[in-house]
């Protein structure tokens, strides 16, 4: 990855002529800045096409908002071996693989992935708690698995008369206790993930079987699915996926998208993702995910995600892991850094057991990252990418800057500062430094000593004693009165 990203290639430190003109591109880029929050979009009219549905302003809420949580639960949380796509790796793989192998030796035989629906028991979920959590996390929204490509259901549907949770296994309304408890106990918004096909529905199967020249799956289960959950749960967040075998107009996607935006309970506010057919993924939606866990490192032209795991190896919970597939604190943090200096959000997956849990090694990664949030989310919440993402001469810092009340130039510079730096100097050559700036280590109030060495600024790390030390992963450097600050460029 090169040092020194900017919005335009070959961009120079302090081309400020050069800078002016991208004023007009990063206003179009970070237009949800003037979308309204929370309000409405008086009275446009979006049409069932990409042309007209791409052009709807994607609520700002939920730029600002920059870190979700992810849950990845079903009944793919009872076997909780390989990952979520178990049924389809048992029943579609090589008769030696590793999933065949596990059933042999586990199960007897003629069991059926649908004998795996009643022992979903969640018989431990507390939905209050997972509610705490989360808001202890620092996440500003959340997306709950609907339905996984396995096609069963967490909620309680009218579409899947038993494959559902109400029906087989726990016997609860998954979907509806956690989306009360969010809502009365945090200011998460509630989102939901939904997968358009499954696997092995005979519907889906036959108009595969017909190269999707039929349409009865879609026509009888997924698209009612879909207006069953926005109407009775009215998330605010859809994240859809299982897109990818046909195109969007086999899945009706336009139309759907049309009549939420146009006529749902949640036409104001709801946003979402990019998976609507073959395709479509960075191409059309509302924000772009591109891929699983993508983090491209530079910045993007349009608003994205990176959705990605704690467990490297399975968005679902699975009980084959090692510890050293868990994402350390140091790396989870330097994704987030990343991400968010260049204009994503970070949806940060965990994987509940069958009986309700979220196992002590995820609570922990989700409190550590909450109490890392505390001191330093000004640097995060509603940041924008600044004029670089990352520095020209060090490797390993990452750069956002938010409007402020303390810096001169109505802008503060936020420097992620990933490791301790060697000798307690570390040198920066992206920012440009005033006789009048001031720099500063978020949850340290004393301002830190630096001098200018040719065009980069050595800035001098103070000895903090362990007691003292706002962090333990990671540390921000705040920038007031910066000779560089986008808001210089912008008022010019």
């Amino acid at each position: 990855m090169a040092l020194g990203v900017h919005y335009q290639t070959g961009l120079e430190l302090g081309s400020i002529f050069s800078l002016r003109s991208l004023t007009v591109a990063f206003a179009l880029l970070y237009f949800v800045a003037a979308s309204p929050a929370r309000g409405k979009y008086g009275d446009v009219k979006y049409d069932p096409t990409w042309e007209s549905l791409d052009a709807r302003p994607l609520p700002s809420w939920y730029d600002e908002a920059k870190i979700g949580i992810f849950l990845h639960w079903g009944v793919f949380s009872v076997p909780s071996f390989g990952n979520e796509w178990f049924w389809y790796n048992w029943q579609s793989s090589a008769p030696n693989s590793s999933y065949r192998e596990f059933m042999r030796a586990n199960y007897k035989p003629g069991f059926t992935y649908a004998d795996f629906g009643p022992m979903f028991t969640a018989e431990l979920f507390d939905p209050n708690h997972w509610a705490d959590l989360f808001k202890k996390a620092g996440a500003k929204y959340l997306v709950l698995t609907s339905k996984h490509h396995e096609g069963y259901c967490n909620w309680a549907t009218n579409v899947s008369f038993n494959w559902n949770s109400v029906a087989v296994g726990p016997h609860k309304d998954l979907v509806g206790e956690l989306a009360q408890a969010i809502r009365a106990r945090t200011n998460i918004t509630f989102g939901l993930y939904h997968s358009l096909l499954e696997w092995y529905n005979p519907l889906y199967v036959m108009d595969k079987k017909n190269k999707f020249q039929t349409q009865i799956f879609p026509h009888a289960k997924s698209i009612p699915e879909l207006h069953e959950l926005v109407n009775t749960y009215k998330p605010e967040v859809i994240w859809s996926d299982g897109d990818w075998e046909s195109s969007d107009d086999y899945w009706t996607s336009k139309e759907f998208l049309a009549w939420l935006y146009n006529e749902s309970p949640v036409k104001d506010t709801v946003v979402v993702n990019d998976r609507w057919g073959s395709g479509c993924t960075c191409k059309h939606g509302g924000y772009f995910t591109c891929d699983d866990r993508y983090n491209p490192g530079v910045l993007q032209t349009h608003k994205w995600e990176n959705a990605m795991t704690i467990d490297r190896g399975s968005w679902g919970y699975r009980r084959n892991v090692d510890i050293n597939d868990f994402l350390t604190m140091s790396e989870l943090l330097t994704t987030l850094a990343e991400t968010i200096s260049c204009g994503g959000n970070l949806l940060v997956n965990v994987g509940p057991t069958h009986d309700g849990r979220i196992i002590p090694i995820f609570e922990e990664r989700l409190t550590q990252m909450g109490a890392w949030l505390d001191v330093n989310g000004e640097a995060v919440y509603a940041s924008q990418p600044w004029v670089y993402q990352n520095d020209t001469v060090t490797p390993g810092i990452w750069y956002t800057q938010k409007k402020s009340t303390t810096s001169t130039s109505g802008y503060s510079v936020y420097a992620f500062v990933l490791s301790w730096p060697e000798n307690n100097m570390l040198k920066l050559g992206a920012p440009i430094v005033a006789t009048n700036s001031e720099i500063k280590i978020i949850g340290y109030d004393t301002p830190l000593k630096y001098q200018t060495v040719g065009t980069a600024v050595q800035i001098t790390f103070p000895f903090i004693p362990p007691s003292k030390m706002p962090c333990k992963d990671a540390w921000v450097l705040k920038f007031d009165n910066l000779k560089n600050s986008w808001g210089d460029y912008r008022n010019q």
